[in-house]
């Protein structure tokens, strides 16, 4: 089987640098060894979707090069590729583990409300009270249409859950410390975890390469790959990535967009090639590269564990990198649009040369106007 690697986002709002080197290493490792790239939108949490946050995640995912495979916009053999329409294959596999005795109606009070949803840690373990149930008394209560949620039964006779992560080695979980967790909730939808697993085993993805900040739920997911009869994919969590204020990134801390980092200037190469740096190493330890190359070079087993920091200076300098080796033709095309028009209105007819001598003083495309400031007066811009 070809490898099939796939970027789950939700439509939450725009992509961050933390997500967008999800998203980069599992297109290169794909392109890397001649597989396939699925891009899958997780929209089943209603109230966290924000209007237009699908189409400005495809929107910055092409803007970057990152196209993909099989997608809500491109036919698949595995579609859809949005979870709000697949409510029927989740609700196949919920009566499935039902039947096998996997999993449970749960009656009780708790909250189940995000406790399964994602990154969010449970902060209770449940009591099992449902699970010892007599059947007529869980028939009953099931046909007088008592709410309810469905737990998933973890699996007593095993001491622990186990995985060959290939970042982190082997890791192993306490089976003790893994409750019967709900994967259906009261009013019919499936929770993170469920609905996750449901789609890489109908989507046929051997390698599920996200942040490390999944690995809780990966023991979860297991259980569930083993109870539907499947092979668990080969997992590899990317360390932390950490702002320049060394906390963690992410969109609730202000994270750069890349709609952000578009609008101050930075080429898509050079963002794609800064991500790609971060937890991993080229093997003649080369830092500025292209998207083929960074394809033909990318390797798992070059992924570090160390959390990793965004540097500014060091994003700055591989931009300044890519601008210097741009084609004059592409970069003039690519800087006109970022030129103050009230400072500097007239480009004039040797804008190419003027280009051409600033080139390697770019860090952005933004930078220009700072340079023809030095050089011309601001009402014009001449030869």
């Amino acid at each position: 089987m070809s490898v099939r690697t796939r970027f789950a986002p939700s439509p939450t709002g725009h992509l961050h640098l933390g997500n967008v080197r999800a998203a980069a290493f599992n297109w290169l490792l794909s392109k890397s060894l001649g597989g396939v790239f699925i891009l899958r939108i997780e929209d089943t949490d209603i109230e966290r979707n924000v209007e237009e946050g699908e189409a400005s995640i495809l929107e910055d995912l092409r803007w970057l090069g990152l196209d993909w495979d099989e997608g809500p916009d491109v036919d698949g053999p595995h579609g859809p590729y949005r979870q709000s329409g697949r409510s029927e294959l989740y609700a196949s596999k919920v009566a499935r583990l039902m039947e096998s005795g996997g999993a449970y109606p749960c009656f009780c009070a708790e909250k189940d409300g995000r406790a399964d949803s994602g990154l969010e840690e449970v902060t209770h373990q449940y009591s099992g009270a449902c699970r010892a149930l007599a059947p007529n008394e869980r028939n009953a209560r099931l046909n007088a249409g008592e709410p309810h949620v469905i737990r998933f039964s973890v699996p007593q006779n095993q001491p622990e859950v186990s995985i060959q992560d290939k970042v982190f080695g082997s890791i192993s979980f306490p089976i003790n410390d893994i409750d019967d967790f709900v994967i259906c909730r009261t009013d019919g939808r499936v929770t993170y975890n469920f609905g996750v697993v449901v789609d890489d085993i109908d989507m046929e993805i051997t390698h599920v390469i996200r942040g490390v900040g999944h690995l809780s739920n990966t023991p979860k997911q297991v259980l569930l790959f083993d109870a539907l009869g499947a092979n668990q994919p080969v997992f590899a969590h990317l360390p932390t990535v950490l702002g320049p204020d060394g906390r963690k990134l992410s969109k609730r801390e202000g994270a750069t967009s890349v709609q952000e980092m578009k609008a101050q200037g930075y080429p898509p190469d050079a963002i794609l090639n800064y991500v790609s740096l971060l937890g991993w190493s080229h093997p003649e330890e080369k830092e500025v590269l292209s998207k083929e190359e960074l394809a033909a070079s990318m390797s798992l087993d070059r992924v570090g564990r160390s959390d990793c920091q965004l540097d500014p200076d060091k994003f700055r300098w591989v931009s300044q990198q890519h601008l210097a080796q741009q084609s004059l033709e592409d970069l003039v095309l690519d800087v006109r649009p970022f030129i103050d028009r009230e400072r500097f209105p007239d480009t004039g007819d040797n804008f190419s040369a003027v280009i051409d001598t600033l080139r390697t003083r770019l860090s952005t495309y933004t930078d220009i106007n700072e340079h023809l400031r030095l050089l011309f007066p601001e009402d014009k811009l001449s030869a």
